[in-house]
């Protein structure tokens, strides 16, 4: 239907007369009011300001559609259309918006670039470099509509084309040059998906910036000009040739995930659990640790000093390759960090920013004041220097499909992609959560959240990447989940473990014994098993029927700690003796680690495996006398863990088949001697 504006009118159709401006009706106030004091028995009602903002005038928008509102060029999304208004989401602060505001219209989705100088940098939840901001605004928030280019325009790069030359057919996926970005990731610049045609021009070696012209191509005689850099919608998933079946195991360094609960390079992993029971550690290990080519790690949302912690710690990491060099972890790393520059305090504070601007106070003040204060917080933030996002919360639902989106622009290069996403919790509690006033579900939740949930799980996955040469990627996602107290009966944690395909449950029991990692053998599973079997018999082929066994005498013991409870350990019988000892064995010498020390904070697998295979040998004799004749072998068993990895794997592995051969023989010597 036409809309009318003045003396002419606007048409769908009539692409000419749409308006590149629309302009601000209405800004949305979160379902808040406070009543904050009355005079005269006329109450003064002031409103909490919310990111929601309704346009008219935006006749032929798009759904998704990126634009700039109000006089300071707010980011903002399109996130529903009726008529010629518009609902737009805005990912920065609101404060001073007004009807009447101007909306400038982009006509393009919200996108990433893409290309040489991702690696190593950190973004905010719109890919906004954080660095570049703070040397340019010399302030440690962001200002409000600031616009930086995501990457670099002016660094130059090695380009080295491959053999190709003018005349050679060229499609979506292709690989036409490599870039050195450092001395840990080569970089393949591809072409766009969408592409095809002859090549007429391909640059020389040489340095370019990522703006320069380095191929040109000619299709049904019309030419067109690539450059290094390209833009991706963060909405739409990359397309590939085929979904392949993952067969290559996740390693994590850690022992009870690697060995229990393994995942694959492609695959899906959630870690549910309560706050302080190592979500963010665990994520952060899997960074520093897997063998992944490639990380991406997102914090959504996340309280600032944890943030501040990531931001500077990451850079200070080095990793130690198998030719015994040591390189940064951030040259194989991206962090997308958006939180609010506000401690957690001061989000619970917010409720009552109505009072604060009676008296003028605004919200960014509103941080200040916090960061003024001597809290823990601001003293990280101080101590840290760190540039934190001042966007509001919501701006978390771009950092997520930000961060997927540059995780598959690697994994199209043929590398193993690990992002690490912390926490999908506040990712769907601040923009899943309806924000068109839809008929809620179950805790407020609408009715698409598992859909939702499922739209970024479903990016994972090992693939057949476009284009030539033939080459495979992953992208693996491990997806941190803050159920409210613990329970995992929340929405967000039910809808993720019906999509995830391992789950790694972490106990606030064991987090408060000071058990490291804290995830929960009993609960915890993987459907990976069977997709990893070949690897394993190749590995070790009794490593299945020793990880079956583990889990039986684990399962066993929490049957028998029911019994202990009521009748005490020495009604046991026997054999119930061995494996309580067995258990506590597992449970303290091989499944908590210390991230601390160097000889435990990563654990290759070959070191996993033949610990465990040690100590499972011999259990038809009584605990007394297995005590008392091989206490020091005994010693010897729980003492592997303070084997240092960087003795070599050659060297570690001989110890360990001379453990198992000794105590192979003492079971043996004590079997001949009791019978």
């Amino acid at each position: 239907m036409p809309a009318v504006y003045g003396d002419r009118m606007t048409t769908f159709e009539d692409a000419e007369k749409e308006s590149e401006y629309g302009y601000v009706r209405k800004v949305l106030f979160w379902k808040l009011i406070v009543v904050v004091d009355d005079v005269d028995d006329d109450d003064r009602v002031w409103e909490v300001s919310g990111p929601v903002v309704i346009a008219d005038g935006m006749a032929g928008a798009a759904m998704y559609e990126l634009v700039r509102v109000g006089h300071d060029n707010l980011i903002g999304e399109i996130i529903r259309l009726e008529g010629d208004s518009a609902t737009i989401q805005v990912y920065e602060e609101t404060a001073g918006l007004t009807v009447n505001d101007p909306v400038l219209r982009t006509h393009k989705p919200l996108s990433v670039e893409l290309g040489p100088g991702i690696l190593g940098n950190i973004f905010d939840g719109i890919q906004r470099p954080l660095k570049t901001i703070a040397k340019r605004s010399g302030d440690v928030y962001i200002p409000r509509g600031v616009s930086v280019p995501a990457l670099d325009k002016d660094i130059l790069w090695e380009f080295q084309p491959k053999k190709l030359g003018e005349g050679d057919l060229i499609t979506g996926g292709d690989q036409y040059a490599t870039v050195f970005e450092n001395s840990l990731m080569e970089h393949h610049v591809g072409l766009p998906p969408d592409a095809m045609g002859k090549i007429t021009y391909i640059a020389p070696s040489g340095q370019y910036s990522i703006k320069d012209t380095v191929l040109e191509l000619e299709f049904q005689g019309v030419k067109k000009q690539f450059s290094m850099l390209q833009t991706w919608p963060v909405r739409t998933p990359r397309p590939v040739a085929a979904k392949l079946a993952a067969d290559t195991p996740l390693l994590t360094g850690q022992r009870v995930l690697d060995a229990l609960f393994p995942s694959v390079l492609g695959g899906t992993c959630a870690i549910p659990g309560a706050f302080g029971c190592g979500k963010t550690v665990i994520s952060q290990a899997l960074s520093k640790y897997s063998n992944s080519d490639t990380v991406v790690y997102v914090g959504c949302g996340e309280r600032g000093n944890e943030m501040a912690e990531v931001l500077m710690d990451f850079p200070q990491l080095t990793m130690t390759l198998p030719d015994g060099r040591e390189e940064s972890v951030m040259k194989r790393t991206t962090l997308v960090a958006n939180t609010s520059n506000m401690p957690v305090a001061a989000r619970e504070a917010s409720i009552y920013t109505a009072q604060l601007r009676s008296l003028n106070i605004r919200v960014d003040e509103l941080s200040l004041i916090f960061s003024l204060h001597p809290s823990p917080f601001s003293l990280n933030i101080r101590r840290y220097n760190i540039m934190l996002c001042v966007a509001p919360i919501e701006t978390n639902e771009c950092v997520i499909v930000v961060g997927i989106t540059i995780a598959e622009y690697f994994r199209d290069m043929g590398y193993n992609v690990s992002m690490m996403a912390d926490s999908t919790s506040r990712w769907v509690k601040h923009c899943v959560k309806s924000r068109d006033a839809e008929m809620p579900a179950d805790s407020g939740y609408p009715a698409y959240l598992a859909a939702r949930l499922a739209s970024f799980y479903e990016r994972a996955g090992k693939v057949k990447c476009l284009g030539g040469p033939e080459r495979s990627g992953s992208v693996t996602i491990v997806g941190a989940v803050s159920p409210p107290g613990g329970d995992f009966s929340d929405p967000v944690t039910s809808a993720t473990l019906s999509i995830v395909q391992v789950f790694w449950g972490l106990d606030k029991k064991l987090a408060q014994r000071k058990h490291f990692p804290s995830v929960n053998w009993l609960i915890s599973y993987s459907k990976y098993s069977k997709a990893l079997e070949a690897f394993y018999e190749q590995f070790d082929p009794d490593f299945i029927d020793i990880r079956t066994k583990a889990r039986e005498v684990l399962q066993r013991e929490d049957d028998l700690n029911e019994i202990v409870q009521l009748v005490g350990k020495d009604a046991l019988a026997e054999t119930d003796k061995i494996t309580l000892e067995t258990a506590k064995l597992l449970r303290e010498d091989y499944l908590a680690q210390n991230a601390f020390t160097p000889y435990d904070k990563f654990c290759p697998f070959y070191k996993s495996a033949v610990e465990r295979g040690a100590g499972m040998d011999g259990q038809k004799i009584t605990y007394t006398l297995i005590k008392h004749r091989l206490g020091d072998l005994f010693y010897r068993l729980v003492s592997q863990k303070f084997e240092d990895p960087a003795e070599g794997e050659s060297a570690l592995v001989a110890k360990f088949s001379k453990l198992y051969e000794d105590l192979t023989a003492g079971f043996r010597n004590l079997e001949d001697e009791t019978r």
